[in-house]
């Protein structure tokens, strides 16, 4: 039986790439994106175009993860069609780009609200519908940022990452006596195949840019450069798509909790390993290790659960 799967920001990037992917692996697949009658109307054809050309049940829908009814709306039609949800995957968000300091308060909350506070309103959407049914799988697409090397003038974007991230591992263990399993999955810096680069925000603040500008002149074009340097030849974003198809692909149960793919090995895989594995270690010892892995349990069981919640 193919999955129901559910992913934001599908519009283009790895988003788009692993639309494809699943619905490639016979998955049913709701690409969100926002404003599908305007700007991101040619998204919307490529989709119904490629559904058609190859086969495959993959749709395009409305979803605005910066709003709570477009979500909800969302959710709702999904429900409505197939009766559940199988997979999410967090997969929205924005980039920045230039020195921390000439960018406003309100543009950090702009970048919080993207990458972090989307995944909170689509979990409230869709996670009651999950834990009735006692399974899923929820995915969210990290950044080596998180633990790895970290260039500079990329604070905000960084910050908002290890935001997301955070919220993914404690989800995991709030998830998992209801049956819903978690996957971290990490992609490094690919400047090819997506738009992060292309289509990053700027700091507010131009004076304060300016300043830095007489300390680090383009130091953007340098950091670009370089992390484009360090990628191996054919260290393309479809990379990350695949791996996500891999992990849906695999049997409930054996869903690995956190994946790399960071062909410039930044040094995140290896802080992580550390990272997860205290985790694990200080879950044992507070006697909750029946946390570190998705429990299951008869739908029955689950829903009556929910409804005496």
């Amino acid at each position: 039986m193919s999955n129901i799967v559910v992913i934001t920001g599908a519009s283009s990037g790895f988003g788009a790439l692993t639309a494809r992917a699943l619905a490639d692996t016979g998955n049913a697949v709701y690409a969100g994106m926002r404003q599908t009658t305007t700007r991101n109307a040619p998204q919307v054809e490529a989709v119904a175009d490629y559904s058609a050309q190859h086969g495959v049940d993959l749709r395009s829908i409305e979803l605005d993860v910066n709003s709570q009814v477009s979500v909800d709306a969302a959710i709702t039609r999904v429900i409505a069609e197939h009766g559940r949800i199988d997979v999410l995957i967090h997969n929205a968000g924005h980039m920045v780009t230039g020195p921390a300091e000439a960018f406003t308060p309100e543009q950090l909350a702009e970048l919080y609200e993207v990458n972090v506070l989307s995944t909170q309103r689509v979990n409230r959407a869709a996670l009651p519908h999950m834990r009735a049914a006692g399974k899923g799988l929820v995915i969210w697409v990290s950044s080596s940022s998180v633990k790895g090397g970290t260039p500079p003038y990329l604070a905000p974007y960084f910050a908002a990452k290890a935001g997301m991230d955070s919220l993914a591992v404690s989800y995991a263990a709030e998830l998992a006596r209801w049956g819903v399993e978690t996957s971290i999955v990490v992609p490094g810096s690919f400047t090819s195949g997506t738009n992060h680069f292309a289509h990053s925000g700027h700091p507010a603040d131009a004076a304060i840019e300016a300043e830095y500008e007489t300390k680090y002149p383009d130091l953007m074009d340098q950091v670009a450069q370089k992390l484009a340097a360090l990628a191996p030849e054919g260290a393309d974003a479809s990379l990350v798509s695949d791996e996500i198809a891999r992990i849906v692909a695999l049997p409930a149960g054996q869903r690995p909790y956190r994946v790399h793919i960071d062909p410039a090995n930044d040094g995140s895989e290896e802080v992580s390993n550390v990272a997860d594995r205290v985790r694990s270690e200080f879950l044992t010892r507070v006697g909750l290790d029946d946390l570190l892995a998705a429990h299951r349990e008869a739908p029955g069981e689950i829903a009556a659960q929910c409804m005496n919640a």
